[in-house]
């Protein structure tokens, strides 16, 4: 999703070679976005698959610094903070290639998650830090890092707003709510499902809401609940599977309000006009919290469902392009590297 943008800004000025190191693998969760959104096609798919992170990491190092040895490029351009995202960085750096990492200086100050060591590590390899809010320009300053710092406004809003119109226009699962008659959910992060006392609250509080709540149910989050023979509601919470990009951006603008432990769904749900409620204590999206538009509560049921009802009482309202920016961050991102590469 966020490649799409970029990558179509950056064809106008240099030659992109695209790397899928394969730790998204789920078809749904992976391919099915390159053929929605008309993505060029990874010239290199490593074929990771998942693992524990240093494993994961470590294999994704040993074959990058293999395709970086034989393509030569001018520069390796990481986006987000997973471990291809540091992986691509720390094999760049240590070959001598400059690193630009899109989305650099985010920071949700939790130590506890792979994903804040993974951003800062790659932020302070990085030459060319392409922040999307000044609150990410902030943060590196913090940190003693103002060179190559670039303030490009968001690619996410970029790609929210390039396809919500076909998304709206495609057809919506079948058998759901009506628009605003639901609640849609996701859970997925490690520290949530791989607890079975934090995985059961939340689905409890799932299933007491006051509005059915729509679960596109991942495969980490399925696996655990069949190991704890753990069933839901059906009346309560309409699970479906993974959906592709498009269906999802849908199902966050129709969506009552959404309830998440995406760092991505924070962003995207805010820029759709969607009350967010996130089940985690941290967020690397700090801006979200600043009008009500999201409220962190953890995985505690009482304070899952009392956010919930708070919103429903008093909806917030808010302005994301006063903080995500226009929808030209890619623009802004190829010229910034086109610059610094000297192609113009």
């Amino acid at each position: 999703m966020k490649l799409g943008p970029l990558s179509r800004a950056l064809r106008g000025h240099v030659r992109e070679i695209v790397v899928h190191t394969g730790q998204h693998y789920d078809h749904a969760m992976s391919e099915a976005f390159f053929d929605e959104l008309d993505l060029p096609r990874p010239d290199r798919h490593l074929g990771i698959g998942s693992g524990p992170h240093g494993r994961m990491t470590g294999r994704m190092l040993e074959a990058l610094e293999e395709v970086i040895a034989e393509e030569k490029p001018a520069m390796v351009i990481v986006l987000g903070d997973t471990n291809s995202t540091l992986a691509g960085a720390l094999a760049a750096a240590k070959m001598g290639v400059p690193v630009a990492h899109v989305e650099a200086g985010l920071r949700s100050f939790d130590p506890a998650m792979p994903e804040e060591i993974n951003r800062r590590l790659t932020d302070h390899v990085s030459r060319l830090l392409l922040c999307p809010t000044p609150v990410a320009v902030a943060n590196l300053k913090a940190e003693g890092i103002v060179r190559g710092v670039h303030r490009t406004g968001d690619v996410t809003m970029d790609a929210v707003r390039a396809n919500l119109p076909r998304a709206l226009a495609a057809p919506r699962p079948p058998g759901l709510p009506a628009s605003g008659a639901y609640y849609l959910a996701t859970v997925h992060r490690q520290e949530n499902v791989d607890h079975a006392g934090r995985l059961a609250g939340i689905l409890g509080a799932l299933e007491a809401l006051s509005l059915p709540v729509v679960l596109p149910l991942h495969p980490r989050t399925a696996a655990r609940m069949a190991a704890l023979r753990r069933r839901l509601d059906t009346s309560r919470v309409r699970v479906i599977a993974p959906q592709p990009y498009l269906a999802m951006l849908r199902l966050m603008k129709e969506a009552s309000a959404v309830l998440t432990d995406s760092g991505g769904m924070q962003k995207e749900a805010f820029i759709l006009g969607a009350p967010c409620i996130t089940l985690r204590r941290t967020t690397e999206w700090t801006e979200t919290l600043e009008s009500g538009a999201n409220r962190l509560v953890g995985t505690a049921p009482a304070k899952i469902r009392s956010a919930v009802r708070a919103i429903e009482r008093n909806r917030p309202r808010w302005r994301a392009a006063r903080v995500y920016g226009d929808g030209r961050a890619g623009e802004r991102i190829a010229r910034v590297i086109a610059r610094f590469l000297g192609a113009g």
